[in-house]
């Protein structure tokens, strides 16, 4: 099963990556990075060099030459073209035994993955309003991001704490006890800002916080960790399972947010939940939004003894479209189909009628007194 082709296609935001071997079976994978999927694309200037004439049944060797046979390695860049790179060989694996990706993963550890769906925090009433229709629609687990709405144009950290606090407080009194809620943050406060919001809502339960602050340093997570009993987690921005080790080992964080068309694809999720099993972490990974990322997640997350929950969008229209997928929804779940690899397609005609997002740049935040804001 030698790789005879690697054809990368921008669509939009995202950036799919389409791996051929010579006897004509080809698997779809993910690596979209958003903001910056451009540079991952360009990073297959240097790489489908590398993979031409490989063995792709050699998943691990093919990973490990990408990542490690160079000097330069890792960074969100080149993690995500290796992601888009490993994904597609499990997808390209799966095929070629004519079993589901996930079978060739230990089998399923789980019948069906629970999901969360995000609701609008423009305001309040926005909230629950949205909030109401997922929950209606079967939805268990919801996310809100209550420090989105700036009052005036500026990011002002002392009134985001207030108003995230009232949001929480508005919604747990508009949905009840049972509903999980997650309270997304954004990477946007400080420890000392961070610690005073989780205390503020522990006694709304939420299901944890994520990303109370930036996820660079471990020792900042053992200061807020110290400081509130709150379920904390995150990872979206980290890129590989060193990156995780030290948030792990000193079991700083009780969800790992791992979003694998960042990290280096199944693969290394597959060893970053190893590594939290240890711990008794659990993922509740990321998603850059599109149907493969979807698939690709589902199946690991059916595999591992750890998934708690994985973030969802259905997507649909021209998504649907570019990328025809066949895993389901029924009451707040995602259950995989039987069909060989991760069940997902690439319509390349469709494809192009969907150019890349150029430029696909992300808001810049600014505080009153011009500095920059973590958005």
């Amino acid at each position: 099963m030698k790789i005879t082709a690697v054809d990368v296609f921008p669509v939009r935001q995202f950036t799919y990556v389409k791996i051929t071997t010579e006897d004509g079976l080809y698997g779809l994978g993910e690596a979209s990075l958003s903001g910056r999927n451009m540079a991952v694309a360009h990073a297959f200037d240097h790489l489908t060099p590398l993979l031409i004439g490989q063995d792709a049944t050699r998943i691990e060797h093919i990973w490990q030459d990408v990542f490690r046979g160079t000097f330069w390695r890792g960074g969100p860049v080149l993690q995500s073209a290796l992601a888009g790179i490993d994904i597609a060989l499990w997808d390209l694996a799966g095929k070629a035994l004519n079993v589901p990706t996930y079978r060739l993963l230990g089998g399923k550890a789980r019948d069906k993955v629970l999901v969360y769906r995000h609701a609008r925090c423009g305001n309040t009433e926005e909230m629950v309003e949205s909030s109401h229709q997922l929950l209606a629609a079967g939805y268990k687990v919801l996310r809100i991001s209550p420090t989105d709405a700036l009052p005036d144009d500026h990011f002002h950290p002392r009134q985001a704490v207030a108003q995230a606090a009232h949001f929480v407080e508005t919604l747990r009194t508009a949905i009840g006890d049972d509903p999980e809620i997650i309270v997304e943050v954004h990477t946007r406060l400080s420890p000392p800002r961070a610690i005073e919001l989780c205390n503020a809502i522990e006694p709304l339960r939420p299901f944890y916080v994520e990303d109370p602050i930036r996820s660079e340093n471990p020792t900042s997570f053992a200061t807020l960790r110290a400081h509130t009993n709150v379920a904390l987690g995150t990872g979206e921005q980290l890129h590989d399972k060193w990156a995780y080790r030290e948030l792990i080992e000193r079991e700083l964080v009780d969800y790992l947010r791992v979003d694998i068309c960042h990290t280096g694809g199944i693969t290394e999720g597959k060893k970053i939940a190893a590594m939290g099993e240890v711990h008794y972490q659990e993922l509740a990974c990321h998603y850059t939004g599109s149907p493969v990322s979807t698939a690709a997640m589902l199946h690991l997350n059916l595999a591992i003894p750890n998934c708690a929950v994985q973030e969802f969008a259905p997507g649909g229209g021209w998504m649907s479209e570019v990328t025809p997928h066949d895993w389901q929804l029924a009451d707040g779940y995602l259950l995989a189909s039987d069909s060989p690899g991760l069940g997902i397609d690439l319509d390349e005609e469709a494809a192009r009628q969907h150019p890349p997002n150029i430029p696909d740049e992300p808001p810049h935040w600014r505080r009153t007194d011009g500095s920059v804001q973590d958005w």
